[in-house]
């Protein structure tokens, strides 16, 4: 994942449906306020809604967002925490999962929240 690498987090844990990861505040990621920036946050997010996604489909079956959406409730500072937690149904179906992510601080504080819809469906067969 070239790009997601560009904001250097860190997967803490990854198992199938669950997804931690860490992101350290250094300037490559801070705005003009001295914080994380909002699409540095929302990169982290995604990325950590996948992750924990896409390692609990079946083989064969593949995911790409379709929509992506932020919460911010503060300004992220420091050392952040991404987790995601989410079901999937083992079925090869086509169909559009909302998966969240939640980033917290170090003191706990959730500074935002992502939810992205993921279409998920068999991958096509190679000609």
């Amino acid at each position: 994942m070239p790009y997601s690498g560009s904001i250097g987090a860190r997967v803490e844990t990854l198992e199938p449906g669950f997804a931690r990861m860490v992101l350290k505040e250094r300037r490559a990621v801070r705005n003009h306020l001295r914080s994380v920036h909002a699409v540095a946050l929302t990169n982290l997010g995604e990325l950590s809604s996948g992750l924990a996604m896409l390692t609990g489909l079946p083989p064969g079956m593949r995911g790409i967002v379709v929509r992506l959406t932020t919460e911010y409730f503060e300004k992220a500072r420091g050392v952040l925490t991404a987790e995601c937690r989410c079901e999937v149904e083992a079925s090869t179906q086509e169909r559009e999962l909302d998966v969240s992510a939640s980033i917290s601080n170090s003191d706990g504080r959730e500074v935002a929240r992502v939810t992205a819809r993921w279409k998920v469906g068999p991958t096509p067969a190679r000609a």
